[in-house]
């Protein structure tokens, strides 16, 4: 169930015309009052033919009048409007169960509680099954005005409980961190222009897109304005950025002017302090253009960053900063990514924006390595190949898990849903990104006696997992990543252990599946052979030393045939 408390108006009159109405759409069937103030002598014309609008406007706005001719100063923003939805699944709810509902949002409210005739006055007026309007005139019998500070809070949890008592369906408590609701207008607007979204939800997709390939403020409004996007930006008299409010090209008010949003009212985590937060908080270095070759790609790299994530949710203001963060790698990741996989990216981006704020102040800081390897992604020039983007794909569906789990461990309600959508959406995008890389694999497995090896190397390295992971259809393909990494001087049974401290796998729904991508990535560089690195230490020191008097062999020659009988010990 929903209420939604509309901003304070001023004509009673005006309102009870849109009830009493047909409706925009000729939806308003039947309406009628179903409870109110001293519903006693109240006129209802809805149920009696003689009662007019105007009479019931007058009486409801009767305290108003008094208030305005005895204190001189007209009180203009008194009319209260709070249109209550069920859901669409819910059941029939009679005159009598709205008329209680109502009773309870009003008193919730602050509007009127129960017994108090000096109450301000008040009606429920139904016009269809699934919802009721409430209206109220927001100043009492004895003249003074309600208390209505937070208001919207304490209706929020009186509907949860509603939900709960009559059976309906039951939605999440709010906690001020949701994006504001499209107005009707808005609504009816976009729907007349053709446009799938409304302005705000418009400006709000290609903010986000925008943040990973800037570093401040100042970047981003030049990028939105490069992009298109109208942009008024609010200075100081020193030329500091004090705000901006963003447009929708096309999108204009009836004079033809460019109406503007600002970034608080898009979203919450949009406004001008928490984009600098967010951007200029990071410790100072060159824009990723500039950076120098690494011998990791920023695909690999994104994935390193990942692999440290759940050190960084110790600490809730670190958490809340990582958290943010990968929403800012989703996005980056869904704007590169192949075009097969581009869209269940995008969605789950677009789902885990709730994920990226809550309540909890963000120590925007310690998040820096993740917001860097987004910067990173969307700055470089060349794709990525296909074990790499399988790999940092499979790390965000479990970073994305580990969010997920620390949300609702926090009783994030909103939050924990929204990566819960967001890891779905990753799972496909996974799944479509390693099918052709465990076609290949399966296609070359090792031999006979390999594979015999590899199976008790998984028994001891996993044993509480061995049997699932040796029954999942991928188990072939990772028999030979196994192979192939033992090829390039790593220890299969260490590569396993190593994996499986990374990612739990009990949640993993195919765990071979897991463990590939893992491997992949932490063996895709030859291992160092310690001994031989050894040995090539030792001879550079001693043939800076002459040879033995008696005619002995070099120390340096010495030394390396030992490593190499050491070596080949251990193979």
């Amino acid at each position: 169930m929903i209420a939604a408390i509309k901003p304070a108006g001023s004509s009673t009159r005006g309102l009870l015309a849109y009830l009493y109405g047909p409706g925009r759409h000729d939806e308003h069937l039947d309406p009628h009052i179903v409870a109110g103030f001293a519903m006693l002598g109240m006129p209802d014309p809805g149920r009696d033919e003689s009662a007019t609008l105007t009479e019931l406007a007058r009486y409801l706005d009767e305290p108003v009048r008094l208030r305005n001719n005895e204190f001189g100063k007209k009180v203009t923003d008194h009319v209260w409007h709070c249109p209550v939805r069920a859901a669409p699944e819910d059941r029939y709810l009679s005159d009598a169960e709205w008329g209680d509902i109502a009773q309870r949002i009003i008193e919730a409210a602050g509007i009127a509680q129960v017994g108090d005739d000096l109450a301000c006055r008040w009606i429920a007026v139904r016009h269809a099954d699934d919802h009721i309007h409430i209206l109220a005139t927001t100043v009492r019998e004895d003249g003074r005005r309600p208390k209505l500070h937070d208001s919207g809070l304490r209706v929020g949890d009186t509907c949860r409980e509603i939900e709960k008592d009559y059976g309906l369906r039951q939605l999440k408590k709010g906690d001020r961190t949701g994006a504001r609701r499209p107005a009707q207008g808005e609504m009816h607007k976009a729907e007349r222009l053709g446009w799938e979204q409304t302005s705000p939800e418009w400006l709000q997709d290609r903010i986000r897109a925008a943040i990973p390939h800037v570093t401040n403020a100042e970047e981003l409004i030049a990028y939105l304005e490069a992009g298109g996007i109208e942009v008024k930006a609010r200075r100081g008299p020193s030329g500091d950025l004090l705000g901006y409010a963003a447009g929708r090209p096309g999108d204009v008010n009836e004079a033809g002017e460019q109406i503007y949003h600002p970034g608080s009212k898009i979203s919450p985590d949009l406004s001008l302090p928490k984009i600098k937060a967010r951007l200029e908080s990071g410790r100072p270095e060159e824009h990723p253009t500039a950076r120098r070759n690494h011998p990791s790609t920023p695909w690999q790299q994104a994935t390193d960053a990942l692999d440290t994530l759940h050190t960084g949710l110790a600490d809730d203001t670190h958490a809340q900063a990582h958290i943010a963060a990968l929403g800012e790698l989703l996005e980056a990741t869904a704007q590169k990514a192949p075009d097969n996989l581009r869209g269940e990216l995008q969605a789950a981006s677009k789902a885990f924006a709730r994920a990226q704020r809550s309540q909890i102040r963000a120590e925007d800081r310690a998040a820096h390595a993740l917001r860097s390897a987004a910067r990173d992604i969307v700055h470089t020039a060349t794709g990525p190949d296909g074990s790499a983007l399988a790999a940092l794909l499979a790390a965000l569906v479990w970073a994305t898990i580990v969010a997920r789990r620390w949300h609702e461990a926090k009783n994030h309600a909103h939050q924990a849903d929204a990566a819960r959508q967001a890891v779905q959406h990753l799972q496909i995008a996974a799944d479509r990104a390693v099918a052709p890389m465990l076609t290949d694999l399966a296609a070359r497995p090792p031999r006979e006696e390999a594979r015999h090896v590899l199976v008790n190397d998984v028994r001891a390295a996993i044993p509480h997992h061995a049997e699932r992971i040796l029954a999942d259809p991928a188990w072939p393909a990772l028999a030979t990543v196994l192979a192939d990494a033992e090829a390039r001087g790593h220890q299969p049974h260490q590569l396993l252990k190593q994996a499986a401290a990374q990612r739990e796998l009990t949640s993993a729904r195919q765990p071979a599946r897991v463990l590939i991508t893992r491997i992949q990535h932490t063996g895709r560089n030859p291992a160092p052979n310690r001994c031989a690195e050894a040995a090539r230490r030792r001879s550079t020191i001693a043939a800076s030393t002459p040879t033995q008097q008696n005619g002995s062999p070099q120390l340096s020659v010495v030394v390396v045939t030992l490593a190499e009988q050491q070596h080949r010990k251990r193979r």
